[in-house]
């Protein structure tokens, strides 16, 4: 199989369709395009999401805290708890268990999410740091937003700039040979980009203004995003490549690596549906924020488009990430 997360008919030929006890308790569960587990807890709901990351070395405790938070934002709640698993190849140092663990606290510290256990492990089923995040989350049940609820009519908006997770991983990995091609200064750019992953604030925003749904923008990059968030709901979609946002940094390494940014991981980006009543109040609040939004198309009833000019290209779903081809 590739490198990466299954496609989505693997996963309901070897996985989905072996879970099969099902508990009243639970009200969201394993589906293409949800990324969290919602279950009933009284006039309240526990949010629920798990992720490894594996695509970088250098900052993987960062990562690893946003990555699931990221996905309990995506439900309109804000992320309480965080368990952290690191398994790590023998002859790591405690100096690098220590690295990844000031980033990890660090970052949750930022995000006002507490560390509330989790395992650490040196193994040789491993040949590098991998560190597995579980993010927990409340809210009011009648308040969680889900994958699944994107409505025809509706506006789609992004926020941030499209492959942003992506440039900051490469440029992180390859400052060297980025320098001789981009300069240190734009490579520098590309790297603080890690700093502008996390989500949580726009997913907040968004539950709090009536989203129908988010889906924060990891690997497949902002098409498998739309294609998920589509099979979730069950609807089509059409983007205007024209007018998502991509930063300079962004095609200056896309264009080096010759990688598609529309299919790069892009976590720090979140994918949003709204009514388009909505819509000026949503991108109001983000700004005010301090968060770039962009109307980059719009929920329809059938087919999922990116519209360049007077072409119509289908959004396939997502596949091995760009990401693969360079880290």
């Amino acid at each position: 199989m590739k490198v990466g997360k299954l496609d989505t008919d693997l996963l309901r030929k070897i996985v989905f369709r072996h879970i099969t006890c099902q508990r009243e308790e639970v009200m969201v569960r394993p589906g293409v395009g949800e990324d969290c587990a919602v279950v009933d807890f009284g006039d309240y709901a526990c949010v629920l999401s798990t992720d490894p990351i594996t695509g970088t070395a250098s900052e993987v405790g960062r990562l690893a805290v946003h990555i699931s938070c990221n996905d309990v934002a995506s439900n309109g709640v804000e992320p309480l708890g965080l368990m952290l698993t690191i398994m790590a190849p023998e002859g790591t140092t405690a100096d690098e268990i220590e690295e990844v663990m000031r980033q990890a606290g660090e970052e949750s510290k930022k995000l006002n999410v507490e560390i509330i256990g989790g395992h650490t492990e040196i193994t040789s089923a491993v040949n590098r740091i991998i560190v597995s995040a579980t993010a927990i989350g409340r809210q009011i049940k009648n308040r969680v937003v889900a994958t699944c609820g994107a409505q025809v009519g509706d506006l789609v908006l992004m926020t941030k700039t499209a492959g942003l997770e992506g440039t900051a991983i490469i440029a992180h990995e390859n400052t060297g040979v980025l320098t001789g091609y981009m300069g240190a200064d734009m490579v520098e750019r590309a790297k603080y980009m890690m700093n502008m992953i996390s989500v949580v604030p726009e997913g907040i925003i968004g539950g709090a203004l009536g989203t129908s749904s988010m889906h924060d923008i990891t690997e497949g990059g902002l098409l498998g995003a739309a294609w998920e968030l589509c099979e979730a709901a069950g609807v089509g979609i059409e983007i205007h490549l024209n007018h998502v946002p991509i930063a300079v940094e962004t095609e200056k390494i896309c264009g080096y690596y010759h990688l598609d940014p529309l299919r790069l991981i892009s976590s720090g980006c979140m994918l949003m549906t709204i009514p388009e009543e909505k819509g000026s109040e949503l991108l109001r609040a983000l700004e005010e924020k301090g968060i770039q939004g962009t109307v980059i198309g719009r929920i329809t009833n059938e087919g999922r488009y990116l519209i360049d000019g007077e072409e119509k290209v289908e959004i396939a779903p997502p596949e091995s990430d760009e990401l693969y081809k360079v880290v």
